[in-house]
């Protein structure tokens, strides 16, 4: 490819999860943490000459209609009146449908490296609103900054954190967030909290007992965390990857050893600011 560079697409967790309500439009009010983690997919783009967006390798069973890359491209086309295009490469190391966000990282990834590579000059907030009509969870990853998020997830304030490592685990079962969003057992009224709310009390994620109901290796991946020390131990998003986190990489890779072979563990740094942030000035 004539572009070398490979843009980095981090991963988030949802550090707490509450559902307020359910809007007019059917989507969901929130509160939520992003913290961002070093775990990220990578993307390579290939400038082309003519309108032309293709995904060099295709993720299986995802239709290039429905590529998130493809569309976020797409969409970055349509709305600069761009006449280039181009081919993507994509690096896939976060997994799907397990509540770390990877779809849409890598469409806000494919947003910003665009916008530099085709020279269309739009500022952050120009690419949010383009990543907010393809996700929720888009905006966070433009911004680059771990965050608290309220709305559907589009309001963002940078957060300060402390630093923590994260043990990972993936169940390896794939969970739909729209049924979980659509389920009737979820809770759809919790009551707001603040930032020293959550420093106090920790939140919770909403969809978790929906998710842990349905899922049993979802559960049985919390009881295990548990059980093995870590009190903390909670669901990301809708998931299916549930997480606990440790004040060192140390205390995280000792669990992280003796996770059962039936799942997959991984260990990430949380991070302040997104990879993306330092790629932007190479």
């Amino acid at each position: 490819m004539s572009e070398r560079q490979w843009w980095p697409a981090p991963a988030k967790l949802n550090l707490f999860l509450h559902v307020l309500g359910r809007r007019a439009d059917g989507l969901h009010d929130l509160q939520t943490i992003f913290q961002l983690i070093d775990l990220c997919d990578e993307l390579a783009f290939e400038v082309t000459g003519d309108a032309t967006v293709t995904r060099i390798d295709p993720t299986d069973g995802i239709p290039a209609s429905a590529d998130l890359c493809v569309r976020a491209a797409r969409a970055l086309q349509r709305a600069a009146g761009v006449r280039a295009g181009a081919r993507i490469r994509l690096r896939k190391r976060i997994p799907i449908g397990a509540g770390l966000g990877g779809g849409s990282s890598d469409a806000a990834t494919t947003l910003v490296a665009l916008n530099k590579l085709w020279r269309t000059g739009f500022d952050q907030a120009r690419l949010s609103a383009i990543g907010r009509e393809l996700g929720a969870d888009v905006p966070v990853f433009v911004a680059g900054r771990s965050s608290w998020a309220e709305g559907v997830g589009e309001r963002l304030t940078p957060v300060e954190l402390p630093l923590r490592w994260y043990l990972v685990l993936d169940p390896q079962v794939f969970v739909s967030t729209a049924e979980v969003f659509q389920s009737a057992e979820l809770t759809r009224n919790s009551t707001p909290i603040t930032m020293a709310g959550f420093l106090q009390t920790g939140g919770r994620n909403d969809c978790e007992p929906v998710v842990r109901q349905r899922f049993r290796a979802v559960n049985d991946a919390i009881l295990w965390l548990q059980a093995n020390g870590a009190d903390n131990a909670r669901l990301t998003g809708t998931g299916s990857c549930v997480f606990a986190s440790f004040a060192t990489a140390a205390e995280a890779e000792r669990v992280a050893a003796r996770v059962p072979d039936c799942w997959v563990a991984r260990v990430a740094r949380g991070l302040a600011e997104s990879p993306l942030q330092a790629a932007m000035q190479t």
